[in-house]
């Protein structure tokens, strides 16, 4: 009795049940029992959920909670709003599902503004951010079990306490890339870094060519790739080039001079399930860069009501885009099934997310999950 899954049922049939437990379940199952503990965390239970088509994206967001409304006293005084929390939420593109992920212990104020996500496995990484009573850049890291639904204190990331830098994840290499981005002073960075997870520690990197403050990165075809940035003296003047780290040779390869096709802001690049790379045109189109690093292809029109503040999260098959159409705008969100897009960006058709109030606000950052 003490070695079974579920008392009464043979082993296989039990654990064919517990594979079917959806996601968002997990974290009350693994607290049942050692046995369904040990069994949860086997990487056999994963895979089994994935032969069996089990395995669903979720994608997680550093969004705002939605400030309380606005209303005026019996003698006619407005409260105001207390500045904006921003906490971990969840969304399940599946089934359309939202919820919340417990807050990191000991912060009461919310997450680090401006903080970067990355998923390794089965875990999510906070790294970095500015502290949201005193805008002080964060050098913590944070990383939770979505499977235990549990958190733990990450390594420092050493060096100067760095802002708006590049991070991306290796699922190979179980580790957290981060490149550039600028110090307490203002100053773009050149320097680089990795953090491996299951060992804690942090890892210096070549420097890159340039210095590139507000980069992003990406990691596709073995390479985290830092696009776009600007340097210290060109503040805000976004250049189109980009670096690419080769992880199996650990440098950092040529430099790659007009690889971007604007010279903007490249925080809503992102890597599809396909390996490619893709982003929003400032003039509303989600874009494609061919194979071989060729032109950029339009795949589709963006809805005309996400055009501001722009947050892109892509997984195998399909992405979502947050945003508003005009600054200050109410937040929306759209699904895009790459299959269904004509290539022209016509007849492409767009799922509107549904948005609850509680899951309306602004999303800083966001990365996704195959579960």
């Amino acid at each position: 009795m003490e070695d079974e899954l579920i008392p009464g049922l043979p082993q296989e049939i039990a654990r064919e049940c517990l594979v079917r437990v959806p996601f968002i379940a997990f974290r009350t199952v693994h607290a049942v029992c050692k046995l369904w503990k040990r069994d949860l965390e086997s990487a056999s239970f994963h895979r089994h959920r994935k032969s069996l088509g089990l395995d669903r994206p979720v994608v997680v967001l550093a969004q705002s909670e939605p400030p309380p409304v606005v209303a005026a006293s019996a003698d006619g005084e407005k409260s105001y709003p207390s500045p904006l929390l921003y906490r971990l939420a969840l969304f399940e593109p599946t089934t359309g599902a939202w919820s919340s992920l417990p807050p990191i212990p000991g912060r009461p104020h919310g997450l680090p503004l401006f903080c970067q996500l990355a998923a390794v496995g089965r875990e999510l990484v906070v790294v970095g951010g500015w502290d949201p009573r005193t805008w002080a850049a964060s050098d913590e890291v944070h990383v939770y079990d979505l499977v235990s639904g549990v958190w733990r204190c990450g390594a420092r990331m050493p060096g100067p306490r760095r802002s708006f830098f590049a991070c991306a994840a290796s699922e190979e290499r179980a580790a957290v890339f981060i490149a550039g981005g600028h110090d307490e002073s203002k100053n773009a960075l050149r320097s680089a870094l990795a953090y491996d997870v299951a060992a804690d520690a942090w890892m210096q990197l070549p420097d890159m060519a340039r210095e590139r403050d507000e980069c992003r990165g990406v990691f596709a075809s073995g390479g985290f790739h830092v696009v776009g940035g600007y340097p210290t003296e060109a503040q805000g003047q976004f250049s189109r080039s980009a670096e690419t780290f080769d992880v199996a040779t650990w440098r950092w390869n040529a430099m790659e001079e007009g690889r971007l096709e604007e010279a903007a802001c490249p925080r809503t690049c992102v890597v599809g399930g396909d390996g490619r790379v893709y982003m929003c045109r400032q003039a509303g189109q989600v874009v494609v860069l061919e194979e071989g690093g060729g032109a950029w292809r339009r795949v589709a029109d963006l809805p005309r009501e996400v055009r501001v503040a722009l947050q892109m999260v892509a997984w195998e098959g399909g992405f979502m885009v947050l945003g508003s159409g005009t600054q200050r705008g109410a937040q929306v969100a759209y699904i895009l099934d790459i299959e269904s897009s004509d290539g022209e960006g016509k007849g492409t058709k767009w799922r509107k997310v549904e948005l609850q109030r509680e899951y309306s606000g602004h999303a800083q950052a966001g990365c996704c999950f195959h579960i």
